[in-house]
């Protein structure tokens, strides 16, 4: 009999083979909120509990439950919690300003929020019909009772979570992820990083992040080890591999540079040596980040591609056999590119340059917005907004990106929402949002500013006027005034021209 694929079945595998096993180790360094060591048939009973709090509450199936929070032991019980329980988990980036927040949880229908008592100041006045802020005054109600959600028969077609991006628009679109992409992304994902009930994985990326979502599945359904990261500091991603025995971690290359840097004062022999695969994504690594990490640290470079609209996993760059005998920086210029495609996905570029894939991780489309489903989905096959390449090896290199996103540290940027909030200073006639090279962050948000006639704005009341209304990742570190802009004889702005001084020399634009 045919059985529907589901977030479920790596809980339902990690409580009954690797039940009395620790599965899930809590943030030591928050005392009041954290759950410490968690064995994962306690992770399953506390899963449960909470979507059977939900059932409580009156939320009921297909409903959409919303968390801002820091990576917790919570935070993967609620992943888990609200999926098997067949409602819809609504992973919200808690760095955005609070009408950000807003939009995205009133947008998304949501019923419940729950949130991290860091960022509860900041998102508490949010209207909601149930809010709950993670720590033990709450765990009584959501995450130690003794019962069960009602059990459903679940569509593997059926929405199991929206997540919310920036894109080429001043609204971010919901990616709606049914359980069948979850599943084969989480399948996809473990099969070519080999995870097994050995392995044990220190959560750095945002677990909110689409980059951070095949791990807690790949490796509760294998029983490998689980450590959570609040927040990245890389002194303390080194003591905790050191700790823990952390073979697998991944982050933006931003990340890659803070445990580079922290390596370079590290008392004694690196930890990791040999054991570790460190993941990057988010961005495309410059290729001496890449040499480094595995010259210095003497750790496997593991290159991922993909989107939030992938679930993201669609390209993968992992050393071959045939680049053993590589010198370092060689090696590096290989492993410098996405990848190939990952078992089940057609990746290729297209007549204009766009990477473009078919794949079983392909969003489901985009909450209440057929006509931006339509713009991405077109004959079949989902339209990155990325330019790139594709080489004799089937390996797609990443050269520009054809949408207006810049991706900073990680993270998204629409370069239109910023230009709408600069636009609506006084003084402001013109604005071009770009990403500049950022030794740290990759790239990093630029603005060109063209000035009312009359008017007069220093950079620093810009970018101040900025971090007023956006998330501050999301605001320019420099702001760069000019007395025009280039423009086609259309009107249309040419931010490939106004980039192309930046990036002088790279033989990409992006970093």
């Amino acid at each position: 009999m045919r059985v529907p694929l589901g977030v479920r079945d790596f809980l339902f595998r990690a409580e009954h083979v690797y039940g009395e096993r620790i599965g899930l180790v809590d943030e030591p360094d928050q005392p009041a909120i954290s759950w410490g060591a968690l064995r994962y048939a306690d992770l399953a009973r506390r899963a449960r509990s909470f979507g059977a709090a939900l059932e409580a509450l009156g939320v009921g199936p297909g409903e959409r439950v919303a968390i801002a929070a820091h990576n917790s032991a919570r935070w993967i019980a609620a992943l888990f919690g609200t999926t098997i329980a067949g409602r819809v988990l609504v992973p919200v980036n808690f760095r955005l300003h609070a009408h950000e927040v807003e939009y995205i949880v009133r947008h998304s229908g949501a019923r419940v929020l729950l949130l991290d008592p860091e960022v509860e100041p900041t998102l508490g006045p949010i209207a909601v019909e149930h809010r709950f802020v993670f720590g033990e005054a709450t765990d009584e109600q959501l995450f130690c009772q003794d019962a069960d959600p009602r059990e459903l028969e679940l569509d593997e077609d059926s929405i199991a979570t929206i997540n919310y991006t920036s894109g080429t628009t001043a609204r971010p679109k919901g990616v709606m992820l049914t359980h069948r992409n979850l599943w084969i992304n989480a399948t996809t994902f473990g099969w070519h990083t080999g995870v097994c009930d050995r392995d044990a994985f220190l959560h750095v990326v945002p677990t909110f992040h689409c980059n951070g979502w095949g791990m807690p599945l790949s490796f509760a359904a294998m029983g490998g080890k689980q450590v959570v990261l609040r927040k990245v500091s890389g002194p303390e991603i080194l003591r905790r591999i050191a700790e823990h025995g952390i073979t697998m971690l991944g982050g933006a290359p931003a990340v890659a540079n803070a445990i580079l840097d922290a390596a370079a004062t590290w008392p004694g022999a690196i930890p990791g040596r040999g054991t570790v695969r460190m993941l990057v994504a988010g961005a495309p690594p410059p290729t001496r980040t890449i040499e480094r990490i595995e010259t210095e640290l003497g750790w496997e470079m593991i290159q991922l591609y993909g989107l939030t609209e992938t679930s993201p996993l669609i390209t993968m760059n992992r050393c071959r056999a045939e680049y053993d005998d590589l010198d370092p920086a060689a090696r590096a210029t290989r492993l410098c590119r996405a990848g190939a495609p990952v078992l089940g996905a057609r990746v290729t570029v297209d007549d204009q340059g766009e990477v473009i894939a078919r794949a079983n991780v392909v969003m489901e489309g985009y909450w209440e917005d057929p006509a931006a489903t339509d713009a991405a989905i077109r004959d079949g096959w989902f339209h990155t907004g990325d330019g790139g390449t594709v080489d004799d090896e089937s390996y797609i290199t990443i050269s520009d990106r054809k949408k207006d996103v810049i991706i900073t540290g990680g993270e998204n940027v629409s370069s239109i929402e910023v230009e709408d909030c600069l636009s609506s200073h006084p003084a402001v006639a013109e604005v071009a949002v770009i990403g500049v090279p950022d030794d740290k962050w990759g790239e990093t948000v630029k603005a060109l500013v063209v000035l009312r006639s009359g008017h007069e704005a220093s950079e620093v009341e810009l970018i101040a006027h900025c971090r007023d209304r956006l998330a501050h990742y999301k605001c320019p570190t420099t702001v760069e005034l000019r007395a025009d802009l280039a423009r086609t004889a259309t009107g249309k702005l040419q931010k490939f021209v106004l980039r192309a001084p930046y990036w002088a020399g790279r033989t990409r634009q992006v970093s």
